[in-house]
């Protein structure tokens, strides 16, 4: 079995934030017909709380954290592009540094979205992943979700 976990922050003043884009992939893999083996879930606490809620899954289901796969959005990666990467992430996010130490390791999968935009002023990290896509963004971040989304379960089948 296999645990993929769109992660974002919930409520309505969210929606549309660069934060949310682990909610986009989740939100499409969930409308499709999935593996029974597949698992499909959303965060459903602040990003900066997401470990809890991940160990809390793994162990419901029973998985190791090499079954678990975690998408999230990576400001180090420029919007259009994305990374699905073994034990590897992000220099700095705090909801995958929450999820490492409570799951006590860093061996999971990362689904990366590039959520950085290709020009921006300096904005702190922190405003711009709470800010929106703006409509010519939105294109790009829908045409990367539905090629991870294919990725990721070519990715799960091969395991």
């Amino acid at each position: 079995m296999k645990l993929i976990v769109g992660l974002g922050n919930p409520g309505s003043a969210y929606v549309g934030t660069r934060h949310n884009a682990g909610f986009l992939v989740a939100d499409r893999l969930q409308s499709q017909k999935l593996p029974k083996d597949i698992i499909v879930k959303k965060s459903n606490v602040f990003m900066n709380d997401s470990g809890s809620f991940v160990k809390s899954l793994t162990i419901r289901y029973s998985l190791s954290p090499n079954d678990l796969f975690i998408v999230h959005d990576d400001l180090d990666i420029t919007l259009g592009e994305y990374k699905i990467q073994y034990g590897r992430g992000p220099k700095d996010h705090n909801g995958i540094g929450d999820i490492e130490g409570k799951l006590g390791t860093k061996d999971f999968w990362r689904v990366r979205i590039g959520v950085d935009p290709t020009s921006r002023e300096a904005t702190r990290g922190e405003v711009l992943v709470l800010g929106n896509f703006t409509n010519e963004e939105r294109v790009i971040l829908d045409k990367v979700v539905k090629v991870v989304t294919k990725e990721l379960f070519e990715k799960i089948k091969s395991q």
